[in-house]
């Protein structure tokens, strides 16, 4: 009796220009936009940090979201959101009139939710 031969696989790997939409959770998401968006590196500067810190102070540590009120000094317990998406106006992005203080769960849930609604 005569032996089978195993076939050859067929599957070639993923071309790479596919590798890049393959995230793993918020921080490769996060990578992917930060490559793909450049006004996100904004964020990253000096600069605004400060406007944050003003933006803080200014609203009292206090979220702004309507029923919330929560107040908290904690670091990463409150985030400065912008009332309408600057879509990388620079402008409108630095603009203080356009910012507020949010406490993450708000700015997380809430804020992100009434965004997507209005795309």
């Amino acid at each position: 009796m005569a032996r089978l031969r195993q076939m050859p696989s067929r599957l070639q790997p993923a071309p790479r220009r596919l590798a890049p939409l393959i995230t793993v959770g918020e921080q490769g998401r996060d990578r992917l936009r930060d490559a793909t968006q450049e006004w996100r590196k904004w964020y990253k500067t000096a600069r605004w940090q400060a406007v944050a810190k003003r933006i803080k102070e200014r609203d009292n540590y206090t979220c702004q979201w309507p029923g919330c009120g929560l107040i908290s000094d904690a670091k990463y317990a409150m985030v400065v959101d912008h009332k309408l998406q600057h879509h990388g106006d620079e402008q409108m992005f630095w603009d203080e009139k356009n910012l507020q203080c949010l406490c993450k769960p708000c700015h997380d849930m809430h804020k992100q939710r009434q965004e997507r609604a209005n795309r």
